[in-house]
């Protein structure tokens, strides 16, 4: 059976879906039709329910949830590892409001969590997330919402930390920060659902098992091609949570769907958010 996948091109996810890509480990009677983009493209991939599995932000699948669920393994979350707002000049948080900001997309969960914690920050331009600095630096934004590896490049191009979102998130709610995760057509059956999900681990688990055997592939991708800055992305977005999201990582997604209904005024959705395993 062939099926449309869709990752990003950060190393969490070329680290993760390696083993599956490459075919180190068994797939079964599985074949995958690959794309690789920046996330905000595969968000608006998945508004118009172009792929069968994708890796989207926890922002976009809540727009998407009636026509996708969340596959239990291969999602990014964790503690201190949230988006950053970074500034070329010392800003205040209070002034947050009347900056003028860059942000990695309308639909990715970093505009969620600035939505959440600085409603009234209205004046947000779109970018490429790795467009940003460059935007901060010469001037054209204020501020700029950072996520991916830029979290660990910003320092070294003299920008300075305003806020971390995902600390103001770990504070308000003391849940891990969800950031983004891969979601699968709910309309294929439930078997097909389970089976991904059991491949999709066990790549996951390979990767951390190996942890030097995607490095190719993660740098034919990545927009920082240090192996130390890679492995550093790696260590901050693959964890325990990409293996199984377990309790704590459904209850962060689900309180994060809470928040989002709250801002957007609508119902909570169905109960049934997670592929069953």
């Amino acid at each position: 059976m062939k099926l449309s996948l869709a990752i990003s091109s950060c190393p969490n996810d070329t680290f993760m879906f390696d083993a599956l890509i490459n075919k180190k480990i068994d797939i079964g009677q599985y074949e995958f039709s690959l794309k690789i983009a920046d996330v905000e493209e595969l968000n608006k991939l998945s508004q118009n329910a172009e792929t069968d599995i994708s890796k989207m932000s926890f922002h976009n699948f809540f727009k998407v949830a009636d026509r996708y669920q969340m596959l239990t393994s291969g999602a990014a979350l964790g503690k201190n590892c949230g988006p950053l707002i970074i500034s070329k000049r010392k800003i205040y948080p209070d002034e947050i409001n009347d900056c003028k900001i860059a942000i990695p997309g309308e639909s990715t969960t970093a505009n969620l969590l600035m939505q959440i914690f600085f409603p009234k920050a209205s004046n947000k331009s779109t970018y490429l997330f790795s467009d940003i600095e460059e935007l901060v630096l010469s001037d054209e934004c204020d501020a700029g919402l950072v996520i991916h590896e830029t979290r660990f490049t910003y320092m070294q191009r003299g920008l300075r930390l305003i806020v971390d979102l995902g600390v103001m998130w770990e504070n308000e709610f003391n849940l891990p920060i969800p950031l983004g995760g891969i979601a699968i057509k709910r309309s294929l059956s439930e078997k097909v659902k389970s089976d991904i999900n059991k491949i999709l681990r066990s790549s996951v688990e390979y990767a951390i098992a190996n942890p030097f055997s995607a490095m190719n592939f993660m740098k034919t991708h990545a927009v920082e091609l240090q192996e130390e800055i890679i492995m550093k992305h790696v260590g901050l977005y693959v964890n325990d949570y990409s293996v199984d999201l377990g309790d704590d990582g459904k209850k962060a997604i689900k309180k994060l769907r809470v928040e989002y209904s709250k801002l957007n005024n609508i119902d909570t959705i169905k109960n049934d958010l997670f592929v069953q395993e």
